[in-house]
């Protein structure tokens, strides 16, 4: 916007796992700098971050949100990410835009599953982190218990800068380990406090971190090193400068405490956000690719290079519009200005540029290298693509979405209503690009797949709420299929004949099962022209038209062979036709003798929990019919690798949660079709005979 300097700028993520308190954080810090005239508050609806709807009913973050403040000469766009793992993805494509990020951790709950998932987009996307232990003053707070916690978990140095005075009902305030200052707060909500000397109780203990501190610092430079050893001290500068070193090279984590909800810490907090995270010029040069000739291409987070920048987050809106929003790497960019996409190889006009400020935007002439904000109604462009000045066109990586790993059919509440739905839906895809979207070819069901069972329940309430159309969930079908287990030949002859000209084809085929996941194969062996060359595709393509449908169920046929080795003609009567009608009734008839059976897709499934959980899940798993193929350490949690049938996993996120007590997460994807169990069989096909009639 041009206020302050690109050094002066910090693009600031609040990050980790649901309920840790990062929304009631981003109010605390907004109150803090007099974004805001009240601390907001999640639990009663108030914040200025969870606006939507969806948000203040269920209490979490859905959606990130930004808004911006100053401190100290320093102009902070914060994004309040999610935590909950039915929308993390929101959170990972705004990790791929931030310069900082700090992430909270609640001192009762330490490191969750979801925690390291964040700590490792951090590391993909070099995002420096500062710690937050947050909810100090909740029963069975436990600081040193956190730090450990987050040192083993995720495999890194951290420094404790700050300690707390107390903990649950008996929590007072901070120490400040820099300054060695205890700072007693009054719970007023207004963030005020009484300075003064440590308390003898917990003397003893800040002279230890503050040492480890010290020393974390002067390893940081080679220089205050070099001092340290001399004189085995740093002043206050020397050390804030080494702390400063040490995060942004990553060489230690910062870690801070306090309690987002009493205001306690969030200042102290706030120095150490425009002390230690970097600005645009502390994290350099961009790199992205010329579109033409796939050539590196550089840009400095300059106002004066070429403007260029990437679009991380889209919201749709049916009276608003479309929303793009964007943070803007290198040049400068102003209202009523026409931008290149190359990655539709469009030109897009800009509009009014925005700053949002939660719900609310705020119009401003231009944006800078180093700003993040939004404008309205882009017509080709999407998340992920870069905008860039068009004589000096770049495209930046963008994260590839993530996979669903549930899915639901949809039924419409109200009949014809179908093509509504769908268009709401793509409307919400432009949002969301982890949702997914399809008509079952066997089932004909509409199919929406999403991160988890929440996160599809919330695109129904988001149907509902801003398009009007409201539909049913129901578990979707299984995609079972049909093959066969031993070979056989089958003859068929079709004839017809009703005056004037008639229909005659015969074949004879082999029906043989191929290995999993071959699919359809047809090979022609006829010799002697018995069949003639030109009906030998018309039995190709009638056995193919009729393989969805087989005779168990109805289920689509796969991993067959079929020889055509013989059959007759008619030299007036035959045609394509008969001959296509003879190669899907000869398919149908050989099924039947060909030992069919049915075939289930099994999923390969990665399941992250702590260790105490390990032995609940694989037993839970060997229930499911799954095969645990390993289980790997990552910190203190376990990856339980598995493949496990798609019909016992349909709804296994809040199942996993139960059993973890919401502390694992999963990844889910297709692997193969295996052969269903024969007593499995029996009920899945009673089952559909009962659901057909």
């Amino acid at each position: 916007m041009g206020k302050y300097e690109t050094a002066k700028l910090s693009n600031l993520g609040i990050v980790g796992q649901g309920d840790a308190g990062k929304t009631s954080l981003t109010e605390a810090i907004l109150y803090n700098t007099g974004m805001t005239d009240r601390l907001g508050r999640v639990d009663d609806g108030t914040s200025t971050m969870d606006f939507e709807p969806e948000e203040i009913k269920r209490h979490i973050t859905i959606s990130s949100s930004l808004n911006h403040c100053e401190w100290k000469d320093h102009s902070l766009h914060i994004v309040d990410t999610p935590g909950s793992t039915n929308f993390l993805h929101d959170t990972r494509n705004c990790m791929r835009i931030l310069g900082g990020s700090v992430l909270v951790v609640s001192a009762v709950d330490g490191v969750k599953a979801q925690t390291f998932k964040i700590w490792q987009w951090a590391e993909d996307f070099e995002v420096p982190r500062i710690v937050f232990i947050n909810k100090m003053d909740r029963d069975r707070a436990d600081f040193l218990k956190a730090v450990d916690d987050v040192e083993k978990s995720l495999s890194t140095r951290a420094i404790p800068v700050s300690m707390p005075v107390g903990s649950g009902d008996d929590f007072k305030g901070i120490i400040d380990l820099v300054d060695m200052k205890a700072r007693f707060f009054k719970f007023d909500d207004k963030g005020t406090y009484d300075e003064t000397d440590i308390p003898a109780e917990y003397l003893a203990e800040a002279e230890r971190l503050r040492f480890m501190m010290v020393e974390a610092a002067a390893e940081a430079d080679d220089e205050l090193m070099e001092k340290y050893l001399e004189e085995e001290t740093l002043s206050r500068e020397e050390i804030l400068r080494g702390l400063r070193e040490g995060t942004l090279t990553k060489v230690f984590t910062p870690v801070l405490c306090g309690s987002a909800t009493a205001n306690i810490g969030v200042r102290n907090l706030l120095n150490y956000i425009v002390n230690c995270l970097p600005s645009p010029v502390d994290k350099g040069t961009q790199y992205g690719q010329d579109p033409k000739t796939k050539e590196d291409v550089l840009r400095q987070p300059d106002p004066a290079e070429p403007f260029s920048a990437m679009v991380f987050k889209t919201i749709s809106d049916p009276y608003a519009g479309k929303l793009t929003l964007f943070r803007v790497y290198s040049g400068t960019v102003k209202s009523d200005s026409v931008v290149y996409n190359p990655n539709k190889e469009t030109t897009e006009r800009i509009g009014q540029i925005f700053e949002l400020e939660g719900k609310k935007q705020h119009p401003v002439p231009q944006a800078e290298a180093g700003d993040i904000v939004a404008v309205a109604k882009l017509k080709e462009t999407a998340t992920g693509d870069t905008l860039c000045d068009g004589g000096k066109p770049i495209i930046y990586e963008s994260p590839l979405a993530l996979k669903p790993m549930i899915s639901f059919a949809l039924e419409a509440k109200s009949k014809g209503d179908e093509e509504k739905i769908m268009s709401s839906l793509a409307r919400l895809m432009e949002e969301d690009p982890t949702y997914h979207v399809e008509r079952g070819a066997e089932t004909k069901e509409m199919i929406l797949s999403g991160m988890g069972q929440v996160h599809v329940e919330v695109a129904v309430e988001k149907l509902k709420r801003k398009f009007g159309v409201e539909v049913l969930l129901k578990e979707p079908k299984v995609p079972y299929r049909e093959t066969i287990k031993k070979t056989v030949k089958q003859h068929y002859r079709h004839k017809k004949q009703s005056g004037g000209r008639g229909q005659f084809a015969d074949v004879h085929i082999e029906i043989a099962p191929l290995p999993r996941g071959e699919g359809y194969q047809f090979v022609d062996k006829v010799v002697g022209g018995v069949v003639p060359r030109q009906f030998i595709p018309a039995v190709d393509k009638g056995i193919h038209e009729a393989l969805p449908h087989g005779i168990l169920a109805g289920y689509p046929i796969q991993d067959i062979q079929v020889t055509l080795y013989d059959g007759s003609h008619h030299s007036v009567d035959s045609s394509e036709m008969a001959f296509k009608i003879a190669g899907s009734m000869a398919l149908k008839r050989g099924m039947e003798a060909a030992n069919p059976i049915l075939l289930e897709p099994v999923m390969q499934m990665e399941v992250t929990i702590p260790d105490d959980c390990v032995g609940d899940v694989i037993g839970d798993m060997n229930q499911r019919r799954g095969k645990v193929l390993g289980v790997e350490p990552q910190g203190k949690n376990q990856v339980v690798a598995v493949q496990v049938p798609m019909s016992e996993v349909l709804k296994y996120a809040p199942e996993l949660r139960s059993m973890t007590s919401d502390r694992g997460l999963f990844t889910m994807e297709f692997s193969h079709y295996e052969e269903v169990p024969p007593h499995l069989t029996s009920k899945i096909l009673a089952e559909h005979s009962q659901a057909a009639s």
